[in-house]
């Protein structure tokens, strides 16, 4: 007796292994054509942060639309200024972005290791965590946005 695969089952096409980070690309350059044209430097224009209105105090994404809104002026500085963490995470984002897209086109999947996974995701949740604590400390108000 000889098994035979079904034949119903399709491979997928190369549009279809890169669709998922093309649309990503695709929704985050919309939302970022959005914020060039809305100022969140205007208070209130994308509303008010939730956790600085109950807390008083900045979480670590406060001044990321800012951020986001001078990169597409072309501000480094200033959106450095708005939020440190966001704008230096973005050449790590971008390079994943990037393997992820090189992989799905040559139809080629290697997973990063489970250890270094883990051992970034923690290294990464730290980081944010020390960031949230340092940017509303006095010594750190030079991070706050």
């Amino acid at each position: 007796m000889t098994l035979t695969a079904p034949h119903d089952v399709e491979t997928p096409t190369r549009w279809d292994r890169v669709r998922p980070p093309v649309v990503l690309a695709a929704v985050l350059l919309g939302l970022s054509v959005l914020l060039h044209f809305r100022d969140p430097h205007k208070s209130g224009s994308w509303g008010y942060c939730p956790w600085f209105l109950l807390t008083g105090t900045y979480c670590p994404g406060c001044g990321g639309l800012r951020a986001v809104n001078d990169l597409t002026r072309g501000d480094v500085s200033a959106a450095a200024s708005s939020n440190l963490m966001f704008v230096s995470s973005l050449p790590i984002l971008g390079l994943l972005w990037v393997r992820s897209v090189g992989q799905r086109w040559r139809g080629v999947r290697k997973p990063l290791s489970p250890t270094f996974v883990k051992v970034t995701a923690t290294a990464a949740v730290v980081l944010i965590a020390v960031f949230a604590v340092v940017r509303n400390l006095p010594f750190g108000a030079w991070l706050a946005p």
